[in-house]
């Protein structure tokens, strides 16, 4: 009878709490909860499971689940979908003491039913209202389906094309990676954390991730304090500044100390000096590879290093739920560190709205309608549009006539419907692949019925099996012009996909040799995650498009800038390699001391002796279909006096056959500073439409922030001297050049 009495009274206050608590602060229903749990309660909260469908890193059985969620000794599930699923899961959760919801996590990476194209082909846009667009839209459906937290975005800065993870990214420049990892966070998390639409995103993986040494995933990174805060953190800061609710640790140790327990990172920046109020999870089983690590010989000593260091939350690694509460018996972890995790946890709970409505997420009529949205695919299919790089267009066979006799589309993945998803795409329960737009079926719709289309596999993605290349010969023979699908398969590219050999794979350039024999114009579509090096290709096909993993409206999106119903815009966020030895290889480089200005005067310069110094493909590269003329370069004065700005304006002008998007690039070098400084560095830019002969006239601001850089001391400073301005359409194609000083 007395235990009766305990539970119903705390029902009762638990009770009153929900019906008064639009009347407190946030803080204050915060600690009305805080007030009421137990240490075991609390460390549940920071404890996260993987459901039992699929796993996104090495799996650990657990029998009794549900049991330990009942009991209140689990805060959040990830990989968990659909409104019934994470429903009945929700309802395990209320029957523990406290009845604190769940939160449920995804890998909502580039998409949730609609897939979007891999973030780093999205980036290639430069389209930042796009890209907060495809998240909104990501988080529309992800949020239907009963998830309230995303892992993403990824914003590591990555220079490397071996690492796997290079797809998730938005490539290797910190001022364009800052501005898309907020239009992402703005995308996902909407107005307020409240909205039904949005979901909480996740910075990842703090930090330095994408620096990994020889590009081999999970490896250490070893880096000066200047580059990490000047290259590494400032899209993590952008993030942060955008309001992201989460942080999540990477798996790499920074300079020796891993992120999952590096304090300089989680608490001395993100916590103290930036100020964060979210919380920081995990990534999968980090906490606990601490021991591998070598800096913890068990998991008492990895839960204590972690959280001292500032992460509060431990997904799938158990170090939390099974050492914690030994921890601050022993005195060896402050309750004050266990209340600041949980409190954390709890507010974002309680601005997602789920102590007020457990089960708002759940809805199953609104999750049919958001799945089946006919504006999803739409917009998937004008952002697929806005990826694809041309990168080549010989004789201007692109874009093709819609009354072309005969085309020969050949290829092993012209009719693939999967792999136009790319890495990390959601396995939505119940729905199978036939909602995915072929690129056979995009280019079928689009020809006229006059217009033959043939087909040939040619070869597989892998191996040497060339029994394939007498059909499509013949084929290519039959036809006017040859379009060849080839790349990767959408899964050579993501997490733990490092590879040392970065070449088209298998026998695809050489079926590409010999339809190139038969002289027939050959459009080539290269089908990617990463940069790959395809030298022959680059060389002797007549027309390239980068078409990278598109989404589900890849054939649409394709066969409209194949025939000019969208003229290509996109340009590389990213710099090709011509060869694996030239990397990592970037435009903003320092110039050393003897720097290399020609592959022709190379020895006892910064060179090789048996490769070029030059990519493939430039960051900022990109064809279009129609022509642009930069002129008339004005400065609005010469010298620039502490907090002044200087005015750069410039008048481009479309001088080709078709209207057209331009992205004009403004780079700034310093001349002369107290360290080295990088040869040009991207510091804004404008994305313009113009109509065949039409001209505009943009400006630029360059103001005192955008010369400023960390100085030996770590001082976010502009030194006084002589700057190169630069506006083109590349980093390396500089079209207009000026310069300017700033003094005293």
């Amino acid at each position: 009878m007395i235990m009766k009495k305990a539970i119903l009274s705390l029902g009762f206050i638990f009770l009153s709490f929900i019906m008064f608590s639009q009347q407190k602060s946030l803080d204050q229903k915060v600690d009305s909860v805080m007030n009421l749990m137990t240490l075991e309660e609390k460390i549940g909260q920071m404890n996260q499971y993987n459901d039992d469908w699929t796993a996104t890193g090495p799996a650990t059985v657990d029998n009794d689940k549900a049991t330990q969620i009942r009991n209140g000794q689990v805060g959040s599930l990830l990989n968990c979908m659909g409104t019934e699923r994470t429903r009945s899961w929700q309802k395990i959760a209320l029957e523990s003491r406290m009845k604190i919801p769940l939160i449920f996590g995804q890998d909502v990476i580039h998409g949730y039913k609609t897939t979007f194209p891999i973030p780093l082909a999205e980036s290639c846009s430069w389209d930042l209202d796009a890209m907060e667009l495809s998240a909104r839209i990501a988080a529309t459906e992800a949020s239907a389906s009963g998830i309230q937290w995303t892992f993403a975005p990824m914003v590591d800065i990555a220079r490397d094309p071996r690492w796997g993870r290079v797809m998730e990214g938005a490539g290797e420049d910190p001022y364009l990676g800052s501005l898309i990892a907020a239009a992402r966070v703005r995308g996902f998390q909407g107005n307020k954390p409240e909205d039904i639409n949005s979901v909480i995103a996740c910075a990842k993986h703090y930090a330095a991730y994408g620096a990994a040494i020889g590009g081999r995933d999970y490896n250490s990174v070893d880096m000066s304090d200047r580059l990490l805060w000047e290259v590494y953190l400032p899209p993590f800061k952008a993030a942060a500044d955008a309001g992201v609710a989460t942080f999540m640790t990477s798996f790499n140790d920074l300079n020796g100390v891993p992120a999952t327990e590096n304090k300089y990172l989680l608490s001395d920046i993100l916590k103290g000096k930036w100020g964060f109020k979210g919380f920081v999870v995990s990534d999968w089983g980090a906490i606990g590879e601490l021991i591998n690590h070598g800096t913890a010989k068990n998991s008492y000593e990895a839960a204590e290093s972690a959280i001292k260091a500032g992460c509060d939350m431990d997904m799938e690694s158990r170090c939390y739920k099974n050492n914690l509460a030994q921890l601050v018996k022993d005195k060896k972890v402050s309750i004050a560190l266990i209340d600041d995790a949980v409190k954390r946890i709890l507010r974002v709970k309680f601005e997602l709205g789920l102590f007020d409505d457990p089960y708002r997420y759940c809805n199953q009529i609104r999750e049919n309608q958001e799945l089946n949205n006919p504006e999803h695919p739409k917009a998937a299919r004008q952002i697929a549009e806005k990826s694809i790089v041309l990168l080549k267009n010989e004789n201007h066979l692109l874009p093709l006539s819609k009354n072309i006799k005969t085309i020969a589309f050949i290829g092993p993945l012209v009719k693939s419907l999967k792999q136009n998803k790319g890495f990390w795409d959601v396995e939505v329960p119940g729905v199978d692949s036939s909602f995915i737009v072929s690129q056979w079926q995009g280019l079928k719709k689009k020809v006229g019925s006059g217009t033959t289309l043939l087909y040939a596999r040619g070869c597989n993605i892998e191996g040497d099996n060339k029994e394939g290349f007498p059909e499509a010969i013949d084929i290519a023979k039959q036809a006017d012009v040859v379009i060849l699908s080839i790349g990767e398969s959408r899964d050579m590219t993501g997490e733990a996909r490092s590879r040392s050999n970065i070449n088209i794979p298998g026998v695809q350039e050489d079926l590409l040799k010999a339809l190139l024999a038969t002289g027939k114009p050959v459009v080539v579509l290269i089908n990617a995650g990463r940069p790959l090096v395809f030298n022959y290709t680059a060389d002797h096909a007549t027309a390239i498009l980068y078409t990278w993993w598109l989404g589900s409206e890849a054939g649409d999106a394709i066969a409209d800038v194949l025939f000019g119903d969208y003229n290509p815009s996109a340009k590389l966020t990213i710099t090709f390699p011509g060869s694996v030895g030239q990397i990592p290889i970037y435009y903003s480089h320092f110039n050393t001391g003897r720097p290399a200005t020609s592959d022709t005067n190379r020895y006892y310069k910064s060179a090789y002796t048996d490769l070029s110094i030059y990519p493939k493909y430039e960051f900022g590269y990109g064809l279009s279909y129609t022509n642009f003329n930069y002129s008339d370069l004005k400065l609005s004065k010469k010298e620039m006096k502490g907090n002044d700005q200087i005015e750069a304006s410039v008048t481009i002008t479309n001088t080709g056959e078709y209207d057209g998007d331009e992205i004009v690039q403004l780079y700034l070098r310093d001349r002369f500073g107290s360290i080295c400084r990088p040869v040009e560095e991207l510091k804004d830019f404008k994305k313009i439409q113009l109509k065949k002969g039409e001209s505009k006239t943009i400006k630029f601001i360059i103001n005192k922030e955008k010369l400023s850089f960390y100085n030996q001391k770590l001082q976010w400073a502009a030194e006084p001297g002589e700057f190169d301005l630069m506006i083109g359409a590349s980093s390396k194609d500089i079209r207009l050049k000026d310069s300017f000083e700033l003094i005293n």
